[in-house]
C-alpha cells in the first residue's frame, strides 16, 4: 500500500469511527429516553407527569432527527472510494494547500495521520465549495487569504 493510499484509508477510517461514535451516542440516548418513557408511572400530580412525558417525547424526536442525519452521513461515506485518485478535487479527495490539509468527506474536525494534521470537511462547506473542481497549482481566496493547491490525492 502506497503512502498516499494509506493516508486516504486512515482518514476514511477515522471518519467512519467518528460517525460510529455519534451513532452509538444517539442510540444510547434514544434507549435511555425510551426507558424513561416506559418506566414513568402516572403520579397524582397529573399535569407535572404529562409535562415530563411531553419533554421526553420532544427529546426522543430530536434524537430521531440526529439519527436520520447520521444515516445520511453514512450513506455519503459509502460513496467515497479510498483507492481512486483524481487530479481534480472532489468528494473523497485529500487536498494539501498552503494553508491547511483537507479531506473532503464529512465534517469530522481535525484528524491527525502520521503527525500531519488534516481537516475533515463536508463538500458543502464554504472552503470545500471553493476547492472542488480545482487541480494542483490552482488558487482560491478564502476569508481574504490566497490558498494554493499543492497536491491532490
Amino acid at each position: 500500500m502506497s503512502n498516499k493510499t494509506y493516508i486516504k484509508l486512515e482518514l476514511y477510517n477515522k471518519c467512519v469511527a467518528f460517525t460510529q461514535h455519534r451513532l452509538d451516542t444517539i442510540n444510547n440516548t434514544i434507549q435511555e429516553l425510551q426507558d424513561s418513557l416506559t418506566s414513568e408511572t402516572k403520579s397524582s400530580a397529573g399535569d407535572k407527569h404529562e409535562t415530563g412525558r411531553a419533554m421526553l417525547q420532544l427529546e426522543r424526536e430530536k434524537a430521531g432527527k440526529q439519527l436520520s442525519e447520521i444515516q445520511k452521513i453514512n450513506q455519503l461515506l459509502a460513496k467515497i472510494s479510498t483507492e481512486s485518485t483524481s487530479k481534480t478535487i472532489s468528494l473523497g479527495s485529500v487536498v494539501y494547500t498552503t494553508q491547511a490539509n483537507y479531506y473532503i468527506a464529512i465534517s469530522a474536525g481535525e484528524l491527525i495521520i502520521k503527525d500531519t494534521k488534516f481537516y475533515a470537511i463536508a463538500a458543502n462547506t464554504p472552503i470545500a465549495q471553493l476547492l472542488i473542481g480545482k487541480t494542483v497549482g490552482d488558487e482560491v481566496v478564502f476569508r481574504g487569504q490566497e490558498i494554493k493547491v499543492n497536491s491532490v490525492i
